[in-house]
């Protein structure tokens, strides 16, 4: 007998927790099957900075408790080359929005803890084998065997590498993918932040980011070959790079202390289009993988599942379907925005190798773009849109 459900959602991420708590909100029956333990999911370091609209949503729908209390605006980045510093304070520029810095796994467990308080049902450990986007149905297997559980709609929040994109015949979606050819190191450290600013540094051995994440806690970034063996970053390797790269011998030196999380990123593009099928409906990085080089993953799943959640509100409370067949027209739209501003920011931050022909043409481009978003309110004011904006 399979388990029954309005709206049966894989995934328990920010997009599919974001999407079950709006639904729940309205009286929907709602159904999460996650494949990892619920320790994991919650300490799963992820995103950080949660954009203007993300912070709306979470507040309008009663899910920004742990954020309001423990997270902090921000408002500044900042950028070093060999030329010097300047730092732009994108919270007076274009509409005048900042971020909140609030850790993702913080973030995830409130979100978890208010489903599970609204009377969502919520089950991890859970794997799901195949999907049939017809009938919305699942079958998975868990620790006592297997099962299967169905809805009158499936919601596909379980990433880029998830079973649920794979079950929109490929005939049907037009992907587009790119694989920029680029990876980080990045680095979660016991270490208070070292400057006020998110610090972008451009540097002949890679680029090397400084991100904030807690008073405690804070995220950098250094480029790396692709294929590299996080395991030969010894803390004493990672400290020294960075110094390098962030050029403290100019700037000042950098807050230390333990690293306690490294692993690769790739940086990769990944869309399909549309991302609905039948009863099945893509959320978050199932939708659209895209890089972290502009910190839109977690923003855009959070737009994508309210958007998903109104839709479904109106088909199931009040038969109009209209919101829910635009669906993938809605969101595709924003989703190549964000990808836009993504690729503008890698092209920023990395440069060619010295080797490459034409890399100084390259190199003097990459100095122009800086040279314009330190000296151009217009390119600023748009940036700044960009930045903390879907």
């Amino acid at each position: 007998m399979a388990d029954q459900t309005t709206v049966l959602i894989i995934g328990a991420g920010p997009a599919g927790l974001v999407l079950g708590n709006l639904l729940r909100a309205k009286g929907i029956d709602t159904l999460i099957l996650e494949r990892g333990s619920r320790e994991h999911v919650q300490a799963r370091a992820r995103a950080g900075f949660l954009g203007a609209n993300s912070a709306r949503v979470l507040t309008e729908h009663g899910l920004a408790a742990g954020m309001l209390h423990n997270g902090r605006l921000h408002d500044t980045c900042a950028f070093r080359d060999a030329s010097g510093e300047f730092e732009l304070n994108y919270g007076k520029l274009g509409r005048g929005e900042m971020h909140t810095v609030y850790p993702q796994h913080d973030l995830v467990t409130d979100l978890i803890a208010e489903y599970l308080d609204r009377g969502g049902e919520l089950r991890f450990g859970v794997t799901v084998t195949d999907v049939d986007a017809e009938t919305a149905t699942v079958r998975f297997r868990h620790a006592g065997g297997t099962g299967e559980a169905r809805g009158r709609f499936l919601a596909g929040c379980d990433g880029s590498n998830g079973v649920t994109r794979q079950a929109i015949p490929a005939a049907r979606v037009t992907r587009h993918a790119r694989d920029h050819g680029i990876a980080w190191l990045a680095v979660l450290t016991q270490a208070p932040q070292s400057m006020a600013a998110v610090t972008y540094a451009m540097h002949d051995n890679g680029f090397a980011g400084h991100m904030a994440r807690s008073p405690e806690v804070t995220r950098y970034y250094l480029q790396v070959p692709p294929g590299d063996d996080p395991a030969a970053w010894t803390d004493e390797r990672i400290w020294a790079e960075l110094g390098v790269r962030m050029r403290v011998d100019q700037f000042g030196p950098l807050r230390q202390g333990p690293v306690t999380e490294r692993r690769i990123v790739h940086l990769r593009s990944d869309i399909i289009d549309p991302i609905q099928h039948a009863r099945l409906f893509l959320v978050g990085d199932a939708a659209s993988l895209i890089s972290p080089s502009a910190a839109k993953g977690a923003n855009l799943a959070i737009m994508e599942a309210e958007i998903l959640a109104g839709a479904l509100t109106d088909a199931l409370t009040r038969d109009d379907d209209h919101a829910l067949a635009s669906y993938s027209r809605t969101c595709l739209p924003r989703i190549w925005r964000a990808q836009e501003f993504s690729h503008w920011m890698i092209a920023l931050l990395h440069g060619p190798p010295r080797t490459e022909p034409d890399a100084g043409f390259e190199h003097a481009l990459r100095r122009a773009r800086l040279d314009s978003l330190r000296d151009c309110r217009a390119h600023q004011d748009f940036f700044a849109e960009s930045y903390v904006g879907i």
